[in-house]
């Protein structure tokens, strides 16, 4: 069966480009599903014009040309990219996505890859893919491919780049992976450096009992991926040890994942069990870039490029609210453990971040803002990293799972 790729891309500006890559892309035996993303009257009709890429967002084409709003027109387009692209999708319009810009045509397309399911190829050629390439991808699978010289014009270096590119989901595209593993229930797991010891033993314990475990870093970018996973139906339990992405948040480190996180898995039903790892401290770059606010805070150099600073009693207190709230929201089975003799590595006795105050104000917290009668409540007599909180978290999650 014919494949068939998405080109998607300002089809005014960058006409002679896109033909280009339309021919190249057909003389490989695809078909190609072509998507203008201008503003104006594009090199070659399209199969989707901008007017019903704009109309998928609420606006007129028409008014959208005679404002002459270029932020406004970018914002429409990209919108209506998000809704309009996976509907295409599901329509069986195309199996996989090309497209290449600068920047307004790199935000304009992104938007609706990152809507398409995990799998489907989207390949992204852009200016701007050798820099920060978060506000783009976001936690998709988005390939992006650096560009090397502007998208405007046709050369001996940027044909070369999109040629490599649409070798590139051509052969995504052609050869599929028929060496499945055994499918498994999927576990999510939350780790840090200084929770890998509870993680470990944890996983090991749900692969015997016939789990796959996917272990998603507290790094921001990874909780975020993971509640995205959740609420696309990809996971069927969840083991949220580590929470720190929290404290982040609330005092302004660079870990944080925004404030949905701890929603996703409460919000669809699936049985998840949650601590408070590492809510004993926020995350910063290089000693020298921590804000000077937190000047006379207690910090421990992780290594060079990492510095880590100790939370405070009103902090905790803080979090403990904010996670009550969350998961006094669930709408299935939900267990609370708590480490009563540590949130990670470096809070147990004798290490930098060690502080029982702290500790205990977030237990306190949590105790009362609980709502017992939709959440266990479990507290055990051990840090965090002991194997026997480990194996805890691990049977309640099975419990839950199979209970």
């Amino acid at each position: 069966m014919v494949k068939t790729i998405a080109l998607a891309g300002t089809f005014d500006s960058k006409g002679k480009e896109f033909l280009y890559v339309k021919e190249l892309i057909e003389s490989l035996g695809f078909q190609t599903y072509t998507i203008h993303t201008g503003v104006f009257e594009p090199f070659f009709q399209p199969d989707v014009p901008n007017s019903e890429i704009v109309a998928a967002a609420g606006a007129d084409i028409l008014r959208i040309v005679t404002q002459k709003d270029r932020a406004n027109a970018t914002a429409t387009l990209s919108r209506g990219m998000e809704i309009l692209l996976p509907k295409l999708y599901q329509m069986g319009k195309f199996d996989g996505i090309l497209s290449f810009g600068g920047t307004g045509g790199t935000s304009i397309v992104t938007p609706g890859m990152r809507a398409l399911p995990i799998g489907v190829p989207k390949v992204m050629v852009s200016t701007v893919a050798s820099g920060n390439t978060e506000p783009y991808v976001g936690t998709s699978d988005i390939m992006m491919i650096p560009s090397i010289v502007d998208v405007a014009g046709l050369n001996s270096i940027s044909t070369q780049i999109f040629t490599n590119a649409v070798f590139a989901i051509a052969g995504m595209l052609n050869y599929e992976n028929n060496t499945h593993l055994e499918k498994k229930p999927l576990i999510a797991a939350t780790m840090f450096g200084l929770t890998t010891p509870c993680i470990n033993q944890a996983k090991a314990y749900l692969e015997e009992k016939g789990y796959e475990v996917l272990i998603f870093h507290a790094t921001g970018v990874g909780g975020r991926t993971m509640e995205s996973l959740i609420e696309n139906g990809f996971i069927d339990g969840v083991l949220d040890i580590t929470t720190t992405e929290w404290a982040d948040e609330i005092v302004g480190g660079v870990l944080a994942a925004g404030p949905h996180r701890l929603e996703a898995a409460g919000r669809n039903g699936i049985p998840q069990v949650v601590s408070v790892g590492a809510l004993d401290m926020v995350n910063f770059g290089p000693f020298d870039s921590v804000p000077n606010q937190f000047a006379g805070r207690k910090f421990y150099k992780h290594n060079p490029t990492v510095t880590l600073m100790r939370t405070t009693v009103e902090e905790n207190q803080q979090f403990g609210q904010i996670i009550a709230d969350k998961l006094n929201r669930t709408n299935g089975k939900t267990t609370l453990l708590l480490p009563l003799k540590g949130l990670s590595g470096l809070d147990i006795e004798g290490q930098d971040f060690y502080g029982p105050k702290e500790d205990e104000m977030l237990f306190k917290t949590l105790r009362q803002a609980i709502n017992q009668d939709k959440v266990e409540l479990i507290e055990i007599d051990t840090d965090i990293n002991h194997q026997e909180f480990a194996l805890a978290a691990a049977k309640k999650l099975v419990e839950l799972i199979e209970g």
